[in-house]
């Protein structure tokens, strides 16, 4: 019986006084461990390849595509892009890559999107590994704390999301163009651009944020039928928003990497007409 003077517990969380004592660390025969592996390799490997290419600061736009990481080039040492989004309205800064200036808005919005949140906090911080599986820290303070209570801005980097996806948009129009800037072409890299651009939108529409703020705060569906139909067309991309933000994220360096090869002479890119 408690008397009101034991000591305090030496252990909280699951290895509290008043959970159950379990020995093994968990009592899972599957690898679990294979899918915060395989979550961790995919996204260093993006981290590395967007990374190297941020810095680059070249090879980055072939007439008519520019790459999704530099645009829109805002920096007044982009290269010359007849007819795209080369505003030019940031000084050089020192001669830096325009992408370090583009780069911020669409990663701070999948930085702090709720699916990319389980997956790094799973993959590189094992907070948890896995489901059924007890994480190695003596203590969990949520999001409360700096600098994971930065994650609540995750509803205004949304607003810039849309913002990219509709200069990208403008992006994929300016790929049916040839060199000259001549209307009516079309080549591989306006497949690759159509692509990316779809999945880019499907991705930043299937948000959790843009799900509420579409419908999310509606007390009667019924007084707001258009907003009701548009509810549950978000909440269908929402339940893929997984797989929707790798397909997007290997989509955008697809097309990154499609636009070096094409502007280092490594590749011609092919013309359908």
């Amino acid at each position: 019986m408690a008397t009101g003077t034991e000591p305090p517990p030496t252990h909280s969380g699951v290895h509290g006084a008043t959970r159950a004592t379990i020995g093994a660390r968990h009592l899972r025969t599957d690898r679990w461990w294979l899918s915060p592996a395989l979550t961790a390799g995919g996204l260093l490997a993006f981290v590395l390849y967007s990374t190297w290419r941020a810095f680059a600061n070249a090879d980055y736009y072939a007439a008519p595509y520019v790459s999704p990481f530099y645009s829109p080039c805002l920096s007044e040492n982009c290269a010359p892009m007849r007819g795209g989004p080369n505003w030019e309205i940031i000084g050089g800064w020192w001669g830096l890559s325009p992408a370090l200036l583009i780069l911020i808005f669409p990663l701070g919005f999948r930085l702090t999107c709720y699916y990319y949140r389980k997956a790094y906090y799973r993959g590189f911080w094992a907070s948890p590994p896995a489901c059924a599986v007890a994480e190695p820290h003596k203590k969990y303070t949520g999001e409360t704390r700096f600098p994971l209570i930065l994650q609540n801005l995750h509803r205004y980097f949304f607003y810039a999301a849309l913002l990219v996806a509709g200069i990208l948009t403008y992006d994929t129009v300016l790929t049916f163009r040839d060199e000259q800037y001549a209307w009516g072409h079309m080549g591989l890299g306006t497949v690759v651009f159509l692509v990316n651009i779809v999945l880019i939108w499907a991705y930043t529409l299937s948000c959790h944020s843009c799900r509420h703020i579409v419908g999310g705060r509606l007390k009667h569906f019924s007084r707001h039928p258009v907003r009701y139909r548009l509810w549950g067309w978000v909440s269908k991309l929402n339940a893929r928003h997984m797989q929707l933000a790798w397909a997007s994220l290997i989509s955008v360096g697809l097309a990154d990497f499609y636009v070096y090869l094409v502007a280092s002479g490594a590749f011609d890119d092919p013309r359908f007409f």
